[in-house]
């Protein structure tokens, strides 16, 4: 799967006792809704983002994960990760475009209306 998006934050990196590596980056989607997405870059892919700054225009190739965890009380509870595994830098005309329905154009010179001939009885 891929993300568009700007960076939003990058975090420090994060080194644990056993080696393990890992650095987040919070992704802003660019569509009606911006989505604040926090994607994580572990072990060898952590250098991807040396690379990128706060502000950068990218596209991230994701896989999500999930995980079941059972609490000490027994209730089974189920979590969810993005992981990134390859990142590009985008220019500001490679994000998707809001296209008009079926590529038609948004604009018309002709009078397509069928009902343009019945009278209009709506109260609004």
């Amino acid at each position: 799967m891929e993300l568009q998006g700007t960076i939003k934050k990058l975090s420090d990196l994060q080194t644990f006792a056993s080696g393990f590596q890992k650095k987040e980056m919070v992704l802003l989607t660019e569509e009606q809704y911006p989505q604040p997405i926090n994607i994580e870059f572990l072990s060898e892919k952590v250098d991807l983002l040396n690379a990128y700054n706060e502000g950068d225009k990218v596209k991230v190739s994701i896989n999500i994960r999930g995980r079941e965890w059972t609490s000490p009380q027994g209730e089974v509870k189920y979590f969810n990760s993005i992981n990134g595994w390859r990142i590009e830098k985008l220019d500001s005309g490679s994000f998707n475009e809001p296209t008009s329905a079926a590529g038609a154009p948004a604009s018309s010179s002709q009078n397509t209306n069928v009902f343009a001939d019945e009278e209009d009885d709506l109260p609004f």
